[in-house]
C-alpha cells in the first residue's frame, strides 16, 4: 500500500529560488531510488495559530515561509529500503549541497493513508 512521507519546515524568504533547486535535486535523487511522487508546496495562506499552526511548529520566522512537502512511496518497505541509499547518494551530501533551511527546526513523519478520495 502507498506510503507517504511528510515535511515542513521554514525557509528564508530570500532564499526561494535556492530552495526550488534543492528541492529539483532532492526530488531527482528521490525518484531514482524508488518515489513515485514528489511534491513541494510554498506558503500562501499559513495563518499564525494561537495555540498550534505550522508556523509554531517550524518556528517560523518574520522573514521566513513555511513550506509543506510530501513524498509518495509505493509502499514502506521501498521508502526504508530506498533512505539508506538516498542519505549515501553523492549529489546531496552536505558538503556539496547546503539546504537553504534550518534543518532542526523541520519537522517530518511517515504516514500510512487510510482515506484517498
Amino acid at each position: 500500500m502507498e506510503y507517504i512521507d511528510g515535511f515542513v519546515v521554514a525557509v528564508p524568504n530570500d532564499k526561494k529560488q535556492e530552495y526550488v533547486q534543492f528541492a529539483e535535486l532532492a526530488a531527482k535523487v528521490f525518484r531514482e531510488h524508488g518515489a513515485t511522487r514528489i511534491v513541494e508546496c510554498w506558503g500562501d495562506d499559513v495563518p499564525k495559530g494561537e495555540i498550534t499552526s505550522f508556523p509554531q511548529a517550524v518556528k517560523c520566522k518574520e522573514n521566513e515561509t513555511v513550506v509543506f512537502s510530501w513524498v509518495s512511496w509505493p509502499s514502506r518497505k521501498v521508502r526504508n529500503e530506498a533512505y539508506p541509499k538516498i542519505e549515501a547518494d553523492p549529489r546531496i551530501q552536505p558538503e556539496k549541497v547546503k539546504p537553504p533551511f534550518d534543518g532542526t527546526r523541520m519537522i517530518y513523519g511517515g504516514f500510512n493513508i487510510i482515506v484517498n478520495e
